[in-house]
C-alpha cells in the first residue's frame, strides 16, 4: 500500500469501517511510514479535541428564548390548513435537517469517551490478531528472546515475564498500534484461551488499576506499574483473568528501573 492509498483510508480506518484485511494493510503501512503515522495521529487528535468540553458553546438563556419565540412565531405565520401543505414543508425541512445533525453527526463525535474509544481499540486489535493469523511477530516461550526482539523497534523496553509456572505461558510478542502510537503486545495462553497484553509508557510512574470490565464478550482490564500502561484482554472468565493479572503484576517491579 502506498501513501496516497493509505491517506485516503485513514479516516475510514479511524471510523472502524474497514474490513479486517484492509485494516491490517493500513496498520502495516502506518508502522513503516512516519509521515502517514503522523497524519493519522493528527486526525485522531482532532477527533479527541472535538469531544473536549472547552470547545462547546452554550447559548445564553435569553438568546435561547428568542430563538424559541422566533420559531413559534414562524410556525404560526406558516401554519397551513392541513399538515401536508407547501407551507408546512418550509418549516419541516430545516427541522428535519437539524434533527439529522443531532442524531447522526453529534453522536459520532461525542458518543464515546477517550477511555471507551481506547477500549474499543484494544478489543479490535485483539480480534484482528487472531483473525488474520498475525498473533506473534516473534513466536517464542523464552522471555529472553521476546524482550530483546523489541530493541530498536520501540522507543521503550517493555517488561516481559514468562508465567508458565503459574499456568499462563508466554507464547510470543508483536508490534501493535494503539493510542496513536506503536506499542508492545505480549501474548500469553491459558489452555485454549489467548491473552493479549498491550504495553506502552505511562505519563505517571505511580501504580494504579481499574476493575475488569466486559466489552463485546471479552474481559478487559488495565493498570499502570513501573512507568508502563498495561491493558490485558481475553475471553477467559473474569476470575481467571484477575488471577493472571495478579501474577503479571507480581513479576513486574513496582517502580521503573
Amino acid at each position: 500500500m502506498d501513501c496516497t492509498h493509505a491517506q485516503g483510508l485513514i479516516d475510514i480506518y479511524l471510523d472502524r469501517e474497514l474490513d479486517p484485511v484492509r485494516s491490517l494493510e493500513v496498520e502495516e503501512h502506518l508502522r513503516g511510514c512516519a509521515r502517514c503515522a503522523e497524519s493519522q495521529g493528527e486526525r485522531a487528535t482532532l477527533r479527541r479535541n472535538l469531544k473536549n468540553g472547552s470547545l462547546y458553546f452554550t447559548a445564553p438563556s435569553d438568546l435561547q428564548s428568542q430563538i424559541r419565540r422566533s420559531v413559534r412565531q414562524a410556525a404560526k405565520a406558516e401554519a397551513p390548513a392541513h399538515w401536508f401543505s407547501p407551507g408546512w414543508y418550509k418549516i419541516a425541512a430545516p427541522l428535519a435537517a437539524a434533527a439529522l445533525v443531532v442524531l447522526i453527526v453529534v453522536p459520532r463525535f461525542l458518543g464515546s469517551s477517550p477511555d471507551e474509544l481506547l477500549t474499543q481499540e484494544v478489543v479490535a486489535s485483539h480480534i484482528r490478531s487472531m483473525m488474520a493469523d498475525h498473533l506473534a511477530d516473534v513466536p517464542s516461550t523464552d522471555q529472553h528472546t521476546v524482550k530483546p526482539w523489541f530493541n530498536g523497534k520501540l522507543n521503550f523496553s517493555p517488561p516481559v515475564s514468562d508465567l508458565a509456572s503459574a499456568g499462563f505461558p508466554l507464547i510470543g510478542g508483536r508490534l501493535d498500534y494503539l493510542n496513536n502510537r506503536p506499542v508492545a503486545a505480549l501474548i500469553y495462553r491459558h489452555e485454549k484461551h489467548v491473552i493479549n497484553v498491550f504495553v506502552w509508557p505511562a505519563e505517571q510512574t505511580s501504580s494504579s488499576s481499574t476493575p475488569i470490565k466486559t466489552q463485546q464478550g471479552y474481559q478487559v482490564v488495565r493498570w499502570s506499574r513501573a512507568g508502563m500502561n498495561f491493558w490485558a484482554i481475553s475471553d477467559l472468565e473474569s476470575n481467571q483473568l484477575a488471577q493472571f493479572t495478579d501474577f503479571l503484576k507480581s513479576s513486574t517491579p513496582a517502580y521503573p528501573g
